[in-house]
């Protein structure tokens, strides 16, 4: 209300009552007095409500906020993943021919080497087939002999007109013949040579062999379907994940552009760094399903810390960021203007300024757009803040300021000291 309903209000008060036109003059009288009482009192509040707006508005304390500084460091472009570690080869060690287990030469989990014996079929019913085989040549190299003589002694028969051509054929017939069998019993004889060989179950791999499946005794053939045991390559060893399709043409020009393509291989928490390999080769096609496409990557393993069917997390270091505006990941707030910091301006109050952020790593993140070097940017305590609230800087631990640039996601020797 204005001053000139208040002077109205007091001569109501002032000007002298109306004649009562009613039995009970005293009640209407102190009721108008409450009313008109009540209705000053009102727009006093009001009034001084009006007046003062301004002066409450700056009645809040300056927040307390940790700050730093935007500086010029170089950010690796980190594409990350989830792997599962696969051997080169897995090979499950099956025999040949059928038997009876005999031996077992290796242990659970034993590390073997390519050609090293593992099991041994009895090999007597062999033996004695080779026997065999080695008799039935004899046999036929005699009747060979015998057949090439008399041939020899019918040509010359033939030659001096005393026998029938006919007998010459037929005996030079049986000469061929008899060679061809004693072609095949070599061959029998080699079959039953290999087969001895069999025998003797060798893994066919470098490896570390798995728990065994059969015992001395079990009656094998080579149709059993887990076999004796299985052995897996374990140096080198690859490692299979899934990337983005949008990553596709950075990977690949780096993979291919002759320097290599650098992968780190790290425990499930992202703690330790378990291996160091490079980037083998994407699939022919993307997963229309995800639009994922499948990608493999090759480490070297002579240390056995990658062990097959683990789970890791994959990181490939695409390119790096040169001098790029970077500030602490937690100086980038989200809201309706998108992505965003508060600048400390010289008057200790803040500017809400909208920025376009890039990749980040050891918690630095690449400012592309908005953002100059030197700016002051509100850290810790933002929270509640908007444009042109006043501030109170906290002391900033140089130490903590300078390990952003001194950290670097591919540095081996860092994350060796998890290991």
């Amino acid at each position: 209300m204005s001053e000139d309903n208040i002077e109205q209000a007091t001569q109501k008060i002032d000007s002298p009552p109306s004649p009562p036109d009613d039995k009970h003059p005293r009640k209407h009288v102190l009721r108008n007095i409450l009313l008109a009482v009540g209705l000053i009192a009102a727009t006093v509040v009001v009034y001084q409500w009006i007046k003062q707006p301004a002066g409450r508005a700056h009645t809040r304390p300056a927040a307390a906020v940790g700050v730093r500084t935007a500086v010029h460091a170089d950010i690796p472009v980190i594409v990350t993943a989830l792997g599962t570690v696969q051997p080169l080869v897995t090979a499950t060690v099956r025999p040949q021919l059928a038997g009876v287990l005999s031996k077992l030469m290796f242990q659970d989990g034993q590390l073997v080497k390519a050609g090293q014996t593992l099991a041994q079929i009895d090999p007597r019913p062999y033996r004695l087939a080779l026997a065999e085989a080695k008799a039935n040549l004899a046999r036929d190299e005699a009747e060979l002999t015998v057949a090439k003589l008399d041939l020899k002694r019918y040509e010359t028969l033939l030659s001096q007109d005393s026998i029938a051509s006919q007998q010459v054929d037929t005996q030079r017939a049986l000469v061929r013949q008899l060679t061809g069998t004693v072609t095949a019993d070599r061959a029998a004889i080699g079959t039953a040579e290999l087969n001895l060989e069999y025998t003797a179950i060798k893994s066919p791999i470098d490896g570390r062999v798995g728990i065994r499946q059969v015992d001395i005794g079990n009656y094998l053939t080579p149709s059993d379907a887990n076999g004796i045991v299985v052995v897996t390559q374990l140096d080198p060893i690859d490692i299979s994940f899934s990337l983005p399709q949008i990553q596709l043409s950075a990977i690949g020009y780096q993979a291919g552009s002759g320097a290599g393509l650098p992968v780190k291989a790290l425990d499930q928490n992202n703690n330790q760094l378990l291996a160091t390999g490079h980037f083998l080769a994407f699939d022919n096609q993307v997963d229309t399903t995800t639009g994922t496409v499948k990608a493999k990557a090759r480490f070297d393993n002579s240390d056995n810390t990658l062990f097959p069917g683990q789970f890791v997390n994959i990181s490939l270091l695409v390119t790096t960021l040169q001098n790029a505006v970077t500030v602490p990941i937690s100086a980038v707030r989200h809201g309706v203007p998108g992505d965003f910091v508060f600048v400390v301006q010289p008057d200790n109050t803040v500017r809400l300024t909208p920025v376009i952020t890039g990749p980040s790593a050891e918690g630095l993140i690449a400012v592309t757009s908005g953002l100059e070097v030197g700016a002051v940017v509100v850290t810790d305590g933002a929270d509640g803040l908007e444009d042109g609230s006043a501030v109170r800087q906290m002391e900033d631990d140089s130490s903590d300021g300078n390990k952003w640039q001194r950290s670097s996601f591919f540095q081996t020797d860092s994350m060796n000291r998890h290991s």
